[in-house]
């Protein structure tokens, strides 16, 4: 089955899926309350969207800069940084840091599901415990993400108590959330404690510090970067700004436009534990990791980055509020996507994943309609730029068959 048949078949059976349907409709419900709730309560925000656009437009324009500068940053703090040019290179570095037979325990990352991270370390041999909750889920019900901030969107609670009394044993209620979540508690305590290596992504990046910003609030993401002796994290090149205040503006803005009036918590992690107690003299390694290695991932970006329009898909903060206003999400989940979701997504999948033909079913997927760049915090012309994909896309196979 090519490419596109299998993509409309996974869409067609989606949008006559009641499960997913359910799911959604109870999520967007849900999402659209609780984003009013914190505009409404901070209406500050969307005046300081403004401005994280413009951090956002000078940023990606010095990715290359900014990345070095980080680097920089980071290894004086007695951390490692790397820049990964593609995919490929980016696997090969984590993979000589992991090593074999390591238990591995991981925070919700887009990044590196766009790498197939996981089951690169998997195959090495290695096991790998996805700690968000929704992550958690999927990686149990041998699925995908779905969305870029819930990736079990499409399960129904009903689906989730039926999976977890199949692996405890227990049944669970399927109207007692509350037990459920304590239940996967439950399962990963060990997990944090007993692992060798703790693996993050960031939601930005403070170039001029090398600090990273990772908005959470399960509080799996702190244990992640916590407990093990090693934490590796790897970063899309586009989450760099400039200075540690542009990071607190893209961070505020993100959080709220994803529909939290402030989060449990914001990590701030710039280097590897330390300590100077006894007679003031530095020891890396006190009760958090003994080494932090950061990986800027290119993949495309910087070439992405050159195109007039395309460009604008770098500026996205991974709000996923688009995702709850985009009709075809609305029935489909994220089949209606690759790594990452909806119209936005068949620029990532043509441009840097290099999945043309994915990002041309997508492209013709998506109908335009505006609705994704009304909710945008960065004003992403999401139509605009489906538009111009697709007719670089024609453009494409024009050449290829002349």
């Amino acid at each position: 089955m090519s490419v596109f048949s299998n993509y409309k078949k996974e869409l067609m059976d989606a949008a006559h899926n009641e499960r997913i349907r359910l799911a959604l409709s109870r999520a967007i419900g849900s999402y659209r309350v609780n984003a009013s709730n914190a505009l409404t309560k901070f209406p500050h925000t969307i005046k300081l969207a403004e401005e994280v656009r413009e951090i956002k437009v000078r940023a990606i324009d010095d990715m290359e800069k900014l990345a070095q500068q980080a680097s920089e940053a980071i290894m004086a703090n007695h951390g490692k940084a790397y820049i990964a040019r593609t995919a490929s290179e980016a696997l090969e570095i984590i993979g000589n840091l992991v090593g074999k037979s390591k238990l591995i325990v991981k925070a919700k990352s887009m990044t590196s599901e766009e790498i197939s991270l996981r089951e690169h370390l998997e195959a090495m041999g290695n096991e790998v415990c996805e700690t968000d909750l929704g992550e958690f889920i999927i990686q149990k019900l041998h699925s995908k993400p779905m969305h870029i901030l819930s990736p079990a969107i499409h399960v129904p609670r009903e689906d989730v108590a039926t999976l977890l009394s199949q692996i405890t044993g227990e049944k669970l209620p399927p109207d007692d959330i509350a037990r459920m979540v304590a239940t996967a508690r439950t399962l990963l305590r060990e997990k944090f404690i007993q692992a060798d290596i703790g693996i993050s992504g960031a939601n930005v990046v403070a170039a001029d510090t090398g600090t990273l910003f990772i908005i959470e609030n399960e509080g799996n993401a702190r244990l992640v970067t916590a407990l093990p002796p090693i934490h590796i994290a790897l970063v899309g090149m586009e989450k760099l700004v400039p200075t540690f205040g542009d990071a607190n503006k893209v961070a505020e803005v993100t959080w709220r436009y994803a529909n939290y009036t402030v989060p449990s918590y914001v990590n701030l992690i710039s280097g590897p534990s330390r300590t100077g107690d006894i007679e003031k003299i530095i020891t890396y390694g006190a009760h958090g990791p003994k080494e932090l290695h950061v990986i800027f991932l290119d993949a495309g970006r910087t070439e992405l980055a050159k195109h007039p329009l395309l460009c604008e898909a770098l500026y996205c903060l991974r709000c996923g509020g688009c995702l709850y206003e985009c009709p075809v999400f609305a029935v489909t989940a994220g089949h209606f996507g690759d790594s990452y979701f909806t119209g936005i997504g068949a620029v990532w999948a043509t441009m840097l994943s290099k999945k043309t033909e994915k990002g041309a079913a997508m492209a013709y997927t998506c109908l335009t309609c505006g609705r994704c760049k009304v909710t945008c915090p960065m004003a992403i012309d999401t139509p605009a730029m489906i538009i111009a994909l697709r007719k670089l896309i024609a453009e494409g196979e024009s050449t290829s068959s002349g």
